[in-house]
């Protein structure tokens, strides 16, 4: 019989060894996490499909798009007084991730005084579109949404504008690196996916869905104009500045505004307004808002 007193054999793992593989198993849970999570946080649509629905402007034309995924709409407003015969400017607006097409068309009124057509693409399971979010897919819906807008009799397709708010910003600061546009507006936009990983600790190569706005603008030789808030903390104002930095033609303008809040209404436009009409972006003078 072993004496009870006599030390045990059993191997017991030094105490560093535990520590380390414990940290490695909340590594891995950590990872897996944020490999799992990160497109509920970046791409929101549940909650905003929560919302009530707008209805649509009884002038609006629904485009549609075939995918693998289904159907896929943006919707088109068109400007005051353009035509076939008298084609104008077009606006291609992105808005943000917590967002919707029909949210917008009364905001974005404005855009149609002044005779600018606008398009609202809607993102995959947003709304009334099919499918799911991603990177991949929405710069490939928002190209074919490019290539219908700039095909229309009614539309100047020399002078096609991007207005993108927050991951709208984003996805058309993206998209002007393979479809650069006559103007770029990027409001609230962050510079890209990798960059807002990495305020939050996470190594870009877990990043499963890339919006890159910041290396498009480093050759894009159009104007851009960038509107941010001051004390916006989502997307802090140093995207703005890198985003200016990097634009070989930019204007920057700001707001005492958060993230979320609207920007004031009259300074907003008129910064919009000086911009298209400065890079003669309008067709002729704008109309009075009804």
């Amino acid at each position: 019989m072993a004496d009870a007193d006599a030390p045990s054999t059993r191997y017991r793992p030094h105490w560093g060894i535990r520590m380390l593989t414990w940290l490695l198993i909340a590594l891995l849970v950590w990872t897996a996490a944020v490999w799992l999570l990160q497109r509920q946080a970046l791409f929101p649509r549940h909650v905003a499909n929560m919302a009530p629905a707008i209805d649509r402007p009884s002038d609006a034309e629904v485009l549609r798009l075939d995918t693998s995924a289904g159907e896929v709409v943006a919707w088109l407003l068109p400007g005051e007084g353009v035509s076939a015969d008298r084609p104008g400017p077009a606006v291609m607006f992105a808005h943000g991730n917590g967002e919707r097409i029909d949210f917008w068309p009364a905001a974005l009124q404005r855009y149609r005084d002044m005779g600018v057509t606008v398009m609202l693409p809607s993102y995959r399971g947003y709304g009334p579109s099919a499918g799911r979010p991603s990177a991949r897919a929405i710069l490939d819906d928002f190209t074919r949404f490019h290539d219908k807008l700039a095909a229309r009799d009614d539309v100047d397709a020399d002078r096609i504008i991007f207005h993108g708010r927050s991951l709208g910003g984003a996805t058309l600061g993206t998209l002007a690196g393979t479809r650069p546009p006559a103007g770029l507006i990027l409001e609230s936009t962050f510079t890209s996916t990798a960059a807002m990983a990495r305020s939050y600790l996470v190594p870009p190569f877990l990043i499963r869905d890339r919006f890159d706005a910041l290396t498009p603008l480093r050759n894009h030789a159009g104007p851009v104009l960038i509107m941010h808030g001051r004390l916006d903390t989502i997307v802090p104002s140093r995207h703005a500045e890198h985003l200016h930095a990097a634009a070989a033609d930019s204007e920057l303008v700001w707001f005492e505004t958060t993230h979320n809040d609207p920007m004031p209404e009259r300074e907003y436009w008129q910064a919009i307004e000086s911009y298209l009409q400065e890079h003669d972006l309008l067709t002729a003078e704008p109309t009075e808002p009804g």
